[in-house]
C-alpha cells in the first residue's frame, strides 16, 4: 500500500512535469531578527510542526526557535509560524545520554539542564525535513513529519545509556494546566497535556511508539522524581525514557498528535503512518511539498530572488493547519467535540495579517482548500456566534480587531469560489457586523468610535467600514439590496476620523473634538491608543474601498502623490518609543507590519503609476534577502511571504473583494501559474534587470494593454500578459482614468456632525483645584447652546445658559447638555470636581521660601517610558486614562511604589485616594497591598489600616480602580506604599516576566 501511494505520487509529479523546486527553499530564511518563523519538519498545511526549540524566555523566541542561539532544549511538535505572539512547543523530547536532568538548564550554562549545544554548520532544513547534530551528546537528530505524525530519527554514538527527555511543562510562552503520560508497553506511550496561553484553553493528545524498547523509566512530577508506577498525572509532567539499542545506535520514534483524545492520535498513528521507514516518510514530504511549490514556476531573476520566492511560497503553505483526526473529529469552539462531513477542518487563523494577499493568494492557487477555510470559518461562527478574529486551535483569542474573516469570505465569494451553504454564510457575517462589542455599539451609533470609549479606535473605525464595503459587495449579488445600500454607507464611516485641516486619519473623543496634541508620527502598540501597531501616517492610507475620494479629500492626484512622498521620505527616527511589529521602515513606510503592505500601490490609482513601480522594486530589494534575517518583520503566517509573490510576479490584491490584481515591477522573466483548473496564465516581462525597473509597454494575449490592474475572471480563464520593462519612466500609462484600478464609494457621504447632537466638552482635562476651578464648557456642533445646573437636577432649555466659564470654589458636579433645534439634546455631560490637594506652580497649594508644596519624593524610580512627565506627575491633578500610553501614569517594573509627600504646612485630610491600572494583557497588574502612614515631624509615622487587593485570574478587561483611605486628621506628611506582585502569576501567559504596577493619581482630599 505504502509503494502503490509513492507510486501514485510520483506519477502524479511527472503528468504535470514537476520540477525539483525544494531546492529554492530555505526553512532558515526568518528565523533571526523578528520573523519568528522555524526550520522544522511540516507538511503542507500539516497538523504537526516539529521544530527544535532554543528559547522560550522572550518576543522574538514566539516560534520557539532563533538563530541567535547556540543551544537547544528539545524538539516539540506544535509551533506557530511568524507570529507577533507565543504559544504551543507541545510535547518536547529531547534525546539524551548521561545523568538524568529533568530541567533544561540556562543557555548560559547548557550543562546544568538536558539542552545540548549545537553548531549552525551541523545543522540542516529543507521543506519537511530538519537535523541537527547534538554536540554535548554526540547525538544526530533527525525529523520528518506526516500531516499528524512526528517522526524523529536519532543516532547516538553508543549503545548504551541511550535515554530520551519527554517534558510535557515545557511550552512557549503558555502555562499547564494538566499533563498525563502512561506506558502502555514496551514501545509504546500515550499522553496530553493541557495548557493555557494565547490559546486560552489548549488541548493535545499523543501517542508515541519507539523502534526499540524501554528498559528503564523516570517519572518527574513538580519536581519529584519515581519510577514505581507507570504512569503519572499532574501539573508538571516529565519522563525519561532509556532505551536497548541494536548494533546501528538508532532510536526512531513515531508521535502522533490529535486535538480529541489518545483514540484520535492512535488512528492517525496507524492511518498516516503504521511503518519505520524514516527516508521513506522524508521523500514523501518533498514530493508533496513539490507538488504545492510547482503551483507558480518562476524563471530568470538571481538565484537569491528565487531563493527568496520559494521559501516565501513556502511560508504561505505553513498555516492555517488541519486540525482534524483523520476519522473527520475536531475540538470546535465550544469545547465540544464535532466531525466535519464535507470538509477538512483548518485551524490558526491570522486574519488580520492574511486577508491582505495571503488568502487572496489561495484563491488563485487553492480554491479546494479556500473553500475549506471557509467552511471552517462558518462552523468556528456557529459555535460562538461570531466570526473569528484571531483564532487559535479552536480558541478565539480576540487578538488584533476587524472582522476580517469577512473579506476572506467575500474575495472568495466574488471570485465564484461557492463550495458552501451561501445564504447561512451571508446570516454569520450580518451577526458579526451588528453586535454590541468591541466598539461595534459606537460604530453604529456615531459612525465612528470614539477613543475614550474603546482602544484602537480609529483603527477599529478604517478596518471596519472596509470590511463593511465588502459586506456590500456581497449583499448586492445577493440580491439584498436594503442590506447592501446599508453596509456601504457605513463603508464610508472612514470618512468621521479624517481630518480635513491636518488630512491624516487621526484619535476622535466622543463629543466629536478631535485628539489634541496630534503627532501623525506618534505610534501605539495594540490596545493601547487609538491605532493599532502603528501611526496615523501608517494608517490613514487604510481606505482600500474608496481611494479616488481619498485622493479628493487630500486635494486631487498631485497632493495624494506628493502626501505619499512624504510617507516614504518622512524620518524614521522618532521620539517615541516604537511598538515591537513597527519594522521595516522607509521613512514612516513600514514593511514589517501589515498596515503599510498595500501603499506602495496607491500611486496607480493617481496617476504616477512609475512611483508605483519604484517603491514596489526598492522594497523587494531591501526587505527581503535570503539569509536567516532575510524578513523585516514578523512573517505573520504567510502575509509578509505572499505580499513577496504577489509584488514579485508583477501584481497585488489592494482590494480583496474588487477582483482586482494592480500592477507593480516585475523582477522574473517568466512566471507560470498553473491553476486547479487546468489552466495557466503566462507573465513574460522582456528587457527586465535591476536598472529596468519602469512598465514601458503591455501586451494582454498579443493586443495592447492600458489598464493597470487585471481581472481575476481574467487570469483564472488562462492566458499570456507581457511586461515591457525600460530604465525610464512611462509617464502616462495609468494617466486616464479608465486605465486606473476602480475604487470609489459614489455615494453620499454625511458627516455625523450633520446629524447627531454631541454633549458638551471642557476645555481642559482638570477636575481637581486648590482654592478654585473656573470650567469652561464647548460643544462641536455649531450654533449650539449649552445648559447647566449646579445643584445634581438634570439640565434642559430652562436650566442656566452657558455664556461664561463656571467657577468652582467647592467640590461639586456639574450637569451639561447641548441643545440644538434641529438636532435636540445630546446626551448629558456630567464631572465630579474634587476640591483637593495637588501640586501646581502656578496656583500653589502652599509656598515658603520658594518652596512650592506639595512636594513628592520617591524611592524606586519608576521606568523611564512611563513617568507621568516625573515625580509631580502623580499629584499634578491630572488623572490618566484606560490608555497606560497616555503620558499621565508611571509605571513601576517588579519594583514597588514608595512615596513621600510632604504639604509644606499641617493640614486637616479627610482622606487619601489612589488610582490604579490593570491591563493583563500588558503585564500590568493591581498592587497585592496598599499601606499610607502620615506624620506631623517626619519621624514618627502612624500607620493606617491598609487595603488588600491582589489580582485575581480574568478575562484581561482593563480597568481603573480608585481606593480610598479615611484619615480625618491632620498631618503634614504622607507615606505611600503600594506593593507589586513583582513576577507575573502562574495563570498569566507571561508566567515568571517581571510585572508592572500603574498609577496615577494620588488625591489628597481636604
Amino acid at each position: 500500500m505504502k509503494n502503490f501511494f509513492l507510486t501514485l505520487l510520483l506519477v502524479t509529479s511527472l503528468l504535470y512535469s514537476q520540477q525539483n523546486l525544494t531546492e529554492y527553499v530555505d526553512p532558515f530564511i526568518g528565523t533571526s531578527e523578528h520573523g519568528h518563523t522555524y526550520p522544522g519538519a511540516v507538511l503542507p498545511f500539516g497538523m504537526v510542526q516539529l521544530s527544535p526549540d532554543t528559547g522560550v524566555e522572550d518576543w522574538d523566541w514566539c516560534s520557539g526557535y532563533h538563530s541567535s542561539d547556540s543551544s537547544i532544549m528539545g524538539f516539540s511538535h506544535t509551533h506557530l509560524s511568524g507570529t507577533g505572539c507565543a504559544d504551543l512547543g507541545d510535547i518536547l523530547l529531547m534525546p539524551v545520554t548521561g545523568a538524568v536532568k529533568f530541567e533544561p538548564g540556562s543557555k548560559n550554562n547548557p550543562d546544568e539542564g538536558y539542552r545540548s549545544r549545537f553548531s549552525h554548520s551541523k545543522e540542516c532544513a529543507e521543506p519537511g525535513y530538519y537535523s541537527v547534530e547534538l554536540d554535548d551528546y554526540n547525538i544526530s537528530a533527525e525529523l520528518t513529519a506526516t500531516e499528524r505524525v512526528g517522526l524523529h530519527k536519532y543516532t547516538y554514538s553508543k549503545s548504551n545509556n541511550a535515554a530520551i527527555i519527554i517534558d510535557l511543562a515545557h511550552g512557549i510562552g503558555d502555562g499547564n494546566k494538566e499533563s498525563f503520560l502512561k506506558i502502555i508497553n514496551d514501545n509504546k506511550i500515550v499522553g496530553y497535556r493541557f495548557s493555557k496561553g494565547w490559546a486560552k484553553d489548549q488541548k493535545i493528545f499523543f501517542t508515541a511508539e519507539f523502534s526499540r524498547p524501554i528498559i528503564e523509566h523516570m517519572f518527574n512530577l513538580n519536581g519529584t522524581s519515581d519510577n514505581k508506577f507507570n504512569e503519572i498525572k499532574g501539573e508538571r509532567v516529565k519522563a525519561s525514557l532509556k532505551f536497548d539499542l541494536d548494533e546501528t545506535n538508532i532510536l526512531i520514534v513515531k508521535v502522533a498528535i490529535s486535538h480529541v483524545d489518545i483514540k484520535g492520535a492512535n488512528e492517525n498513528m496507524n492511518k498516516e503512518l503504521p511503518g519505520w521507514n524514516f527516508e521513506e516518510i522524508r521523500n514523501s514530504a518533498k514530493m508533496k511539498w513539490n507538488d504545492e511549490l510547482n503551483k507558480i514556476i518562476v524563471e530568470g531573476g538571481s538565484e537569491e530572488q528565487r531563493k527568496i520566492f520559494y521559501t516565501a511560497l513556502y511560508h504561505t503553505m505553513i498555516v492555517p493547519n488541519i486540525f482534524e483526526d483523520v476519522d473527520g473529529r475536531y475540538r470546535g469552539m465550544d469545547g465540544q467535540i464535532y466531525t466535519s462531513e464535507d470538509h477538512t477542518h483548518y485551524s490558526v487563523f491570522s486574519l488580520w495579517d492574511t486577508f491582505r494577499s495571503t488568502h487572496p493568494l489561495y484563491t488563485l492557487i487553492d480554491q479546494k482548500r479556500t473553500n475549506d477555510f471557509i467552511k471552517s470559518l462558518y462552523h468556528k461562527s456557529i459555535q460562538q456566534n461570531n466570526l473569528p478574529v484571531w483564532e487559535l486551535l479552536g480558541n478565539e483569542t480576540g487578538t488584533m480587531i476587524g472582522y476580517h474573516s469577512v473579506p476572506v469570505i467575500v474575495d472568495a465569494f466574488m471570485k465564484n469560489i461557492v463550495d458552501y451553504d451561501v445564504k447561512a454564510l451571508y446570516n454569520e457575517i450580518k451577526n458579526t457586523s451588528m453586535k454590541d462589542h468591541l466598539g461595534l455599539d459606537y460604530y453604529k451609533k456615531l459612525r465612528y468610535i470614539p477613543m475614550d470609549k474603546e482602544e484602537d479606535a480609529s483603527s477599529k473605525t478604517l478596518e471596519y467600514a472596509y470590511d463593511d464595503w465588502c459586506i456590500a459587495q456581497m449583499a448586492k449579488v445577493l440580491g439584498e439590496m436594503d442590506d447592501y445600500k446599508y453596509y456601504l454607507n457605513r463603508a464610508s464611516n472612514y470618512r468621521n476620523v479624517f481630518d480635513n485641516k491636518t488630512k491624516f486619519s487621526r484619535g476622535r473623543y466622543s463629543d466629536g473634538r478631535w485628539k489634541t496634541n496630534f503627532i501623525p508620527e506618534e505610534p501605539f502598540p495594540l490596545g493601547s491608543g487609538e491605532f493599532t501597531e502603528g501611526s496615523s501616517w501608517q494608517y490613514t492610507w487604510f481606505v482600500p474601498q474608496d481611494i479616488f475620494t481619498l485622493i479628493n479629500l487630500m486635494g486631487g492626484d498631485n497632493s495624494f502623490s506628493i502626501k505619499l512622498d512624504s510617507l516614504f521620505i518622512a524620518s524614521s527616527n522618532s521620539n517615541f518609543q516604537m511598538p515591537s511589529d513597527v519594522t521595516g521602515l522607509i521613512g514612516q513606510y513600514a514593511h514589517g507590519n501589515e498596515p503599510s503592505h498595500h501603499v506602495s500601490y496607491l500611486y496607480n490609482y493617481s496617476g504616477k503609476a512609475y512611483k508605483t513601480q519604484e517603491k514596489v522594486r526598492q522594497i523587494l530589494d531591501e526587505m527581503y534577502t535570503d539569509k536567516r534575517d532575510g524578513l523585516c518583520g514578523n512573517e505573520d503566517c504567510g502575509q509578509m511571504s505572499s505580499w513577496y509573490i504577489f509584488s514579485s510576479i508583477g501584481f497585488y490584491p489592494v482590494t480583496p473583494g474588487s477582483n482586482e490584481y494592480v500592477f507593480g515591477s516585475p523582477i522574473f522573466d517568466k512566471v507560470t501559474i498553473n491553476f486547479e483548473n487546468g489552466n495557466k496564465f503566462v507573465l513574460n516581462t522582456k528587457n527586465n534587470s535591476k536598472k529596468n525597473k519602469y512598465l514601458k509597454r503591455i501586451q494582454l494575449n498579443d493586443a495592447e494593454y492600458n489598464k493597470l490592474y487585471l481581472r481575476h475572471e481574467e487570469l483564472i480563464k488562462g492566458g499570456e500578459i507581457t511586461f515591457e520593462m525600460s530604465d525610464t519612466p512611462n509617464y502616462k500609462l495609468g494617466l486616464k482614468m479608465e486605465d486606473r484600478p476602480n475604487s470609489s464609494l459614489k455615494n453620499k457621504f454625511t458627516a455625523i456632525e450633520e446629524n447627531y447632537m454631541f454633549p458638551p466638552y471642557q476645555t481642559t482635562d482638570r477636575t481637581i483645584f486648590n482654592n478654585s476651578l473656573s470650567v469652561d464648557l464647548k460643544c462641536t456642533n455649531i450654533n449650539s447652546e449649552i445648559y447647566y445646573t449646579l445643584d445634581g437636577s438634570l439640565p434642559d432649555t430652562n436650566s442656566i445658559k452657558f455664556d461664561k466659564p463656571i467657577v468652582l470654589n467647592e467640590s461639586g458636579k456639574i450637569y451639561a447638555v447641548s441643545y440644538r433645534k434641529d438636532l435636540g439634546y445630546s446626551e448629558i455631560f456630567n464631572r465630579d470636581y474634587l476640591r483637593a490637594i495637588y501640586y501646581n506652580q502656578a496656583e500653589p497649594f502652599f509656598t515658603e521660601e520658594g518652596e512650592v508644596y506639595p512636594k513628592i519624593k520617591i524611592d524606586e524610580k519608576y521606568s523611564p517610558n512611563y513617568s507621568a512627565g516625573g515625580d509631580n506627575g502623580l499629584i499634578d491633578g491630572i488623572k490618566g486614562t484606560s490608555n497606560f500610553h497616555d503620558g499621565k501614569w508611571q509605571g513601576y517594573r517588579i519594583v514597588d511604589l514608595n512615596a513621600l509627600i510632604d504639604l509644606g504646612v499641617e493640614t486637616e485630610i479627610k482622606q487619601i485616594k489612589i488610582s490604579f491600572l490593570k491591563d493583563h494583557g500588558s503585564w500590568i497588574f493591581f498592587p497585592e497591598k496598599l499601606t499610607c502612614s502620615i506624620s506631623i515631624d517626619k519621624n514618627n509615622f502612624e500607620k493606617l489600616p491598609s487595603i488588600a487587593i491582589g489580582n485575581k485570574e480574568d478575562a484581561g478587561k482593563k480597568e481603573i480602580k480608585e481606593f480610598s483611605i479615611p484619615v480625618y486628621a491632620k498631618t503634614r506628611y504622607l507615606n505611600i506604599l503600594a506593593q507589586n506582585m513583582g513576577l507575573c502569576p502562574s495563570w498569566h501567559s507571561a508566567a515568571g516576566k517581571n510585572a508592572f504596577i500603574f498609577v496615577d493619581e494620588i488625591v489628597l482630599e481636604r
